[in-house]
């Protein structure tokens, strides 16, 4: 496939409420969009990278450099191939983000020339996912409550809750009583140790569906020996960056469950194979969420209807985040959300969205460094 250029987009998105989670607080998503651009197709695609780098090394001002300087510059343009950018980008050390939003736009460019779906593309079995929703701490346990409660209403079908140490047994005893039957599980981005086993353990009385990521992401042994010492199950998220390590973590004991989110691990290719070595060891997988726009969440969609995606995601509907999506909204129908059909990822941001939320634009010429 030939490409000329790429146009970096850095959009800011009010969100409409705060998230808020251990490391941080959101009260604006700052996105930026990677558009590829050759004189037959074009590509749209989402890096990940949040403001700041509290959820990960990487954050979206350094991501913005790494694309330009360094990953860009990598590309011939008379043949760009979705499948050859890993071994293209190995030189540049980690910054898999960066790499994932680069790799988003080809696939979508590619699948665009190919009048061809990314779900397709990916594997893909099924035209809706199951909806789950991430809901962040709260000023107070009724306004938690209040607040799962809107979204059971809404239909979806999981619901999870940030916690940390001091704000964990509580709002989940509170969640649990409210509502008896909900697919709940709670989300500790790292936050505790193993000394904590025995105080997460309390955790075991409220049916969760799993714990995800108790401890340092760096910290696998530590996970197969918590393991041994809580009855709810380990889902790991933030240890997961590579094939390698899902490999190891499952072979440690480490996990149960493992959650996948394509920026995380490089892009959508290596998500896919995270998948199916998941598919082989029979454990269970689910799609994690960066608070994507429509351009990310249209990709993601499309990787959890693989048939390894056996648990509800963070594929909320565009108006849990964004009173107006950059692109068309993704809504909620019966506790789930339809996967685009349209050829690549299936939609398209809107040119008068684009121009109210973009704060700057770069266009740079493919194989020149920047």
């Amino acid at each position: 496939m030939q490409l000329t250029h790429a146009i970096l987009h850095r959009v800011e998105m009010p969100l409409v409420s705060p998230f808020r989670t251990s490391y941080g607080v959101e009260t604006h998503r700052k996105v930026l969009l990677v558009q590829v651009i050759g004189p037959d197709t074009t590509g749209w695609g989402e890096c990940v990278a949040e403001a700041e780098p509290l959820y990960s090394p990487e954050y979206v001002d350094g991501a913005h450099e790494v694309i330009r300087r360094f990953l860009l510059p990598r590309l011939q343009p008379s043949r760009v191939v979705a499948s050859e950018l890993a071994g293209l980008f190995s030189s540049v050390k980690g910054h898999p983000m960066a790499k994932g939003g680069i790799e988003a736009a080809v696939l979508d460019a590619e699948c665009r020339l190919a009048g061809q779906p990314l779900s397709r593309r990916l594997g893909a079995v099924h035209d809706r996912v199951p909806s789950g929703v991430a809901v962040g701490m709260q000023t107070s346990l009724p306004a938690l409550v209040d607040t799962v409660a809107g979204y059971v209403a809404q239909g979806y079908r999981r619901v999870k809750l940030k916690i940390e140490p001091g704000h964990d047994v509580a709002p989940v005893a509170a969640v649990r009583d409210a509502f008896p039957d909900l697919a709940l599980q709670v989300d500790a981005n790292g936050a505790y140790t193993v000394g904590d086993a025995t105080h997460l353990a309390q955790l075991d009385a409220f049916d969760l569906l799993l714990i995800e990521q108790p401890l340092p992401d760096d910290d696998l042994r530590g996970h197969a020996q918590l393991a041994t010492l809580i009855g709810t199950p380990i889902c790991l998220d933030e240890s997961i960056t590579s094939p390698r390590a899902a490999r190891e973590a499952i072979a440690m004991g480490a996990c149960a469950i493992i959650n996948i989110k394509p920026g995380r691990v490089g892009g959508y290719l290596e998500a896919v194979a995270i998948h199916d070595l998941c598919v082989a060891a029979r454990v269970p997988v689910w799609c994690g969420g960066m608070l994507e726009t429509g351009v990310g969440r249209a990709a993601n969609l499309a990787l959890a209807a693989l048939p390894g995606f056996t648990m509800p995601g963070d594929l909320s509907a565009s108006v849990r985040y964004f009173h107006h999506d950059i692109t068309e909204p993704f809504v909620l129908e019966d506790g789930h959300i339809y996967v685009p059909t349209g050829a690549g990822i299936g939609v398209d941001p809107h040119p008068d969205r684009l121009r109210e939320f973009t704060v700057s634009t770069e266009t740079i010429a493919l194989g020149s460094v920047g």
